[in-house]
């Protein structure tokens, strides 16, 4: 979307996978990491830094309240971060800050957790992630992580997000993959 793209911002970046990626399509761009937890800041630094020849600067905040520059990132990526928000103010908050700080056409990257709009079709996606993860590891496991979402995460649907984004004055929204309670999402500046 971006290929000249210079600078890139990571929202809740944890150990620096989706900065990592990025990296290798392209090479040398400022990398300014953001995430609440200092060990995962210095290891996702530690890894980013052997990528890159251009800074890296990590910020341990939260989106809402970081100290970025506005028009200074031509990419930002957040990953299975913002189903973390809260309420729809945050959401809404979250996404204008996002867009302020995004260069024009500047591209928003987002792989997170979704809910669906329609009920019926939510239990059923519910119930398909759910199979996955007795699989995986267990009806133990499986109820652990249903139980960790019910309460820490308030996820919202691809049309809830792509709905605040346009508000927020994006002017190309795009759904890049869904699968299940999974999506991947793109905006443009």
């Amino acid at each position: 979307v971006n290929p000249q793209a210079k600078t890139l911002l990571d929202i809740g970046c944890g150990a620096g996978n989706y900065t990592i990626k990025m990296l290798n399509k392209i090479p040398d761009m400022e990398c300014v990491l953001l995430d609440l937890s200092l060990p995962m800041l210095n290891k996702a630094c530690e890894r980013v830094s052997t990528l890159t020849t251009k800074r890296v600067k990590i910020i341990q905040s939260d989106i809402r309240s970081a100290p970025l520059q506005d028009e200074y990132f031509d990419i930002i990526l957040a990953g299975a971060v913002l189903h973390h928000l809260r309420d729809d103010d945050d959401w809404k908050q979250v996404f204008s800050k996002i867009y302020g700080l995004l260069k024009t056409g500047g591209c928003l990257m987002i792989s997170d957790l979704i809910t669906q709009d329609n009920t019926v079709l939510a239990a059923y996606m519910t119930d398909l992630y759910e199979k996955y993860l007795t699989e995986t590891g267990g009806a133990l496991y499986s109820k652990k992580v249903l139980d960790y979402v019910e309460k820490e995460d308030s996820p919202r649907s691809i049309n809830y997000q792509m709905d605040v984004m346009k508000q927020s004055g994006f002017r190309t929204i795009d759904i890049l993959h869904k699968n299940t309670c999974f999506a991947a999402l793109a905006a443009i500046k």
